[in-house]
């Protein structure tokens, strides 16, 4: 049996994050997951760490929004209908969390996290020379319709005013310019400046991992689902045998919900699954593109032409049902020449949504030397690092650098 201070149990990008983040922080990590680093949900996003994300997708509020999801009517939103039933308690917390007054003041506490995306980012990206991955020029929404691009404009000079956010306008004109590969003539867009774009966001996941055990970090491949508490220590099954630790971090993205379950405890994720494909020997995209009116992301990527799908609900183990991913390709087929797939068969993974929109992160309730970073939605790719930083503060009782209240697992 071997010893560490911490066990860290999921490689994607919380758990690489809160491995180095403690190792960073001079104590002995192991790092444990069934997979090598960043090969799961980290590997599948649009490749965005969005520092404009400050407000978490709210469950449609409108009339006409909640029936064209029921009837399955556009492109951003699918499900599986026994999924939905089996999650309606949990989609009713997310309804209620939704409502606008809710919503602002949830949109408060996750913006003073999200703030710190980048910087916190960068801190890992020096250390591990992982410059040749980022952009640092932002990414592009366009536009169908002048109805919805002037909601567009209006909501960002709101988050320019509240939050600071910088975003630039382009017309029809200037979006041609900037995107000389579109075949249509859309209406506007908007450039949000300040997020950075990866070009291969699974790779990032890989050198942060790389620079863990660089430094002494040990990176097992081993089952979560061994975890247990042993006296006053924590143990779990690896391919080199027991590893056991003072203290132990759930990160496993998704698979968190099975994982705290085990020990006694139930909270409210729902997963929302997306697919990708690349695409190859077509037209190119200069920055990331958001087609913000069907719901997908065209983003370029060292594989090929991503094209990644909005939000599927479904059981996190039922069968691929890529109905988003075939009529996104139509459309994007119409919008440039978007070559053969790369892939013969998509990708598919979840993203762990809690109901309020907020991720978990700190100390188990009632497991001394327990501690969860979870939950993160759509943006466990971008708040990595920052969450990695709220749950090292609150492990060594340090004034953490953002207020942790609501994000405890005490919440629930």
């Amino acid at each position: 049996m071997t010893r560490s201070d911490f066990l860290v149990l999921g490689a994607g990008m919380a758990g690489a994050c809160a491995a180095l983040e403690l190792q960073l922080r001079g104590h002995q990590v192991t790092l444990v997951d069934r997979r090598p680093p960043g090969r799961e949900t980290s590997y599948g996003n649009a490749g965005i760490i969005q520092r404009e994300a400050v407000e978490p997708y709210a469950f449609p509020r409108a009339w006409g929004a909640i029936m064209s999801a029921a009837l399955r009517r556009g492109l951003d939103i699918h499900y599986h209908p026994g999924a939905v039933a089996a999650s309606l308690p949990r989609l009713g917390r997310y309804w209620r969390a939704s409502a606008p007054a809710s919503h602002r003041r949830i949109t408060r506490d996750y913006a003073r996290l999200i703030e710190h995306t980048t910087s916190e980012h960068q801190r890992y990206i020096s250390a591990a020379g992982a410059d040749d991955l980022v952009r640092r020029d932002g990414f592009r929404c366009f536009y169908r319709t002048p109805a919805a691009f002037d909601r567009a404009l209006q909501r960002a000079e709101t988050l320019r005013r509240d939050f600071g956010l910088a975003c630039s306008a382009l017309d029809a004109d200037a979006l041609a310019r900037a995107e000389p590969g579109l075949r249509q003539r859309q209406v506007g867009a908007l450039h949000w400046q300040q997020p950075w774009t990866v070009q291969d966001p699974g790779a990032l996941v890989e050198r942060y991992a790389a620079l863990f055990q660089q430094r002494g970090g040990r990176l097992l491949i081993g089952d979560a689902g061994t975890l247990r508490q042993h006296g006053s220590s924590w143990q779990v099954q690896t391919g080199e045998g027991v590893v056991q630790a003072t203290q132990a971090v759930i990160a496993l993205g998704p698979w968190s919900g099975t994982a705290t379950a085990a020990l006694g405890y139930r909270f409210p994720m729902i997963f929302k699954r997306g697919y990708h494909r690349h695409y190859a020997g077509g037209a190119r995209v200069d920055l990331p593109l958001l087609d913000a009116e069907r719901g997908y992301v065209l983003a370029p990527m060292r594989a090929g032409l991503r094209l990644t799908t909005g939000a599927e609900i479904a059981r996190i183990d039922a069968a691929p049902t890529p109905r988003q991913l075939q009529g996104c390709e139509a459309v994007a087929r119409e919008l440039l020449d978007l070559g053969q797939p790369v892939e013969q068969t998509p990708w598919i993974g979840a993203r762990p949504c809690m109901a309020d929109m907020l991720p978990v992160i700190g100390a188990a309730p009632r497991h001394p030397g327990l501690w969860f970073d979870f939950g993160h939605g759509h943006q466990g790719f971008t708040l990595g690092p920052a969450s990695a930083r709220l749950l090292a503060d609150q492990i060594e009782g340090a004034t953490p650098f953002v207020d942790p209240r609501p994000f405890l697992p005490t919440r629930f």
